[in-house]
């Protein structure tokens, strides 16, 4: 059924595609291209266990194993009963399918779904569950039907450390690319003024110290007949000293975010690489050591409070930048770009228009300081 080499589709919200290409080429995959809602590659499974455990912007990684020609169920039937499924799944491990059609003469999903279902439980004898840990999709597009297996499962924003989460999460997914938007390397501080359950300063500490984000969790592609323990190298972390005062802040005027926030870098192993502390936006003030970047996840409008009592909010996220940061970019993540005005700031970088919860937001960034 598979071939040499795999084609792998890495999943990640629309308007980051390019950003996470530069994340999938700095690691190394070959050929790989920003698509529509995601980035293309190439390599064996060993490279599929590898990039569910290293990537840091990925929503989830798709492995295409056929694709075939089709014009109405009766093929479709037939072409799903002749695959090898035996070389992809595991005998007594449950499977659930998922199908989209778009602009093809077979137009409805559920009735594909049914036949590739069928095709598993009657030619290869596999249960077919709704909660099954493995699932096939399948995807009709222009009469083409396109079979991936889901090599992630649960999806890679959990990670399995932030298990408290304040209100309106940022993903841990979405922050990593939002990191790498505004130039993070690693190698500066990072405040978040409004850091909520930490997500920007922990994934800034992780990367910095050169931790793969799926580092302690399971994957899908463990229950596959693919998979060899054997050969999996398992986690291979590239630890990286953390240059000389740089750590990574998150203040909050909520005790609770605060609290959360600390327990979810104890779990993540980077206590001593962050700190939190309760402390409203106008207390602000610049830590000891070189300049970085202060970068945040305010509050909507549409989401969390009134646009109104925001605005003066983003005021004093600007003053505090202006008055104590000279030498910083400054950053935030929001859905109004009369918000990021308020702020006074100067942006010489805004991102394409990214979802967020069914929310649309653009990183809004200042300029590198010569």
């Amino acid at each position: 059924m598979t071939s040499t080499p795999l084609q792998l589709y890495f999943v990640t919200a629309p308007g980051l595609e390019a950003t996470l290409c530069e994340e999938v080429r700095s690691l190394g995959f070959h050929g790989a291209q920003a698509q529509r809602g995601g980035v293309s590659a190439s390599g064996g499974w060993s490279d599929v266990w590898r990039a569910n455990r290293a990537v840091r912007g990925a929503t989830r990684i798709l492995v295409e194993f056929a694709s075939f020609r089709v014009v109405h169920l009766s093929q479709l039937d037939k072409r799903a009963r002749k695959l090898d499924w035996g070389a992809l799944l595991k005998p007594g491990v449950p499977v659930r399918v998922e199908a989209s059609c778009r602009s093809s003469k077979i137009y409805h999903a559920g009735a594909a779904q049914e036949r590739i279902e069928t095709a598993i439980r009657e030619a290869f004898g596999s249960p077919v569950d709704d909660d099954a840990p493995v699932t096939i999709r399948v995807r009709i597009d222009n009469n083409v039907c396109t079979l991936s297996v889901d090599s992630s499962g649960e999806p890679l924003h959990k990670r399995g450390f932030k298990l408290a989460v304040a209100k309106a999460p940022l993903r841990e997914t979405l922050a990593a690319l939002f990191l790498r938007q505004a130039g993070f390397a690693g190698t500066e501080p990072v405040i978040d003024p409004m850091c909520g359950s930490g997500t920007f300063a922990i994934e800034a500490a992780e990367m910095a110290a050169g931790l793969w984000p799926g580092r302690a969790r399971t994957f899908a592609f463990e229950q596959l007949a693919t998979y060899d323990a054997g050969r999996d190298p398992g986690v291979s972390t590239q630890e990286r000293t953390v240059p000389e005062g740089v750590r990574f802040y998150g203040y909050d005027r909520d005790e609770n975010a605060v609290r959360m926030a600390r327990e979810n870098a104890e779990r993540a192993g980077v206590t001593d690489l962050t700190v939190f502390k309760q402390q409203p936006m106008s207390a602000l003030t610049r830590p000891d050591g070189p300049a970085g970047l202060i970068l945040s996840n305010p509050p909507y409008g549409g989401r969390i409070g009134n646009k109104a009592r925001l605005a003066a909010l983003y005021r004093a996220f600007g003053d505090a930048a202006r008055r104590d940061f000279a030498g910083w970019r400054a950053g935030l993540v929001t859905d109004d770009e009369k918000l990021a005005r308020a702020t006074g700031l100067s942006f010489a970088y805004q991102s394409a228009p990214v979802d967020h919860g069914g929310i649309t937001v653009k990183l809004y960034l200042t300029a590198r300081p010569a």
